[in-house]
């Protein structure tokens, strides 16, 4: 028989995405944002003297970027709340009848035998 303090049971479409997955993913987005600070800074230093407004602007992207990546890259891990409990209930059996029990025990024959 089983007990009720068994091994849980988990649904996979309520799993997390994998911890590695989930840093490679993080990861990727911080060197993306970085790609972008850079190119916005270059671009800034090459156009100053060309175009001075969208100069100051790219110069303003390469100094806001760092923050906003950062954060984005130490977000915890996401929780899916459209996804399904990932927990499953374990099924309980109902108990046997007074009658059942006892036909099976014996106490009740048919025909009167013995």
């Amino acid at each position: 028989m089983r007990k009720r303090g068994g091994p849980e049971v988990f649904r996979i479409t309520g799993a997390r995405q994998g911890l590695a997955d989930d840093v490679r993913g993080r990861q990727r987005r911080y060197i993306i944002s970085m790609s972008v600070r850079t190119l916005s800074v270059i671009a800034a230093a090459v156009l100053w003297n060309v175009e001075r407004h969208v100069a100051v602007v790219a110069l303003a992207l390469g100094v806001l970027l760092p923050y906003i990546a950062v954060v984005i890259a130490n977000a915890g891990r996401e929780n899916a709340p459209s996804l399904p409990s990932a927990y499953l209930t374990t099924p309980v059996r109902p108990a046997l009848g007074a009658a059942e029990g006892a036909a099976e025990s014996g106490a009740e024959r048919p025909y009167g035998h013995a």
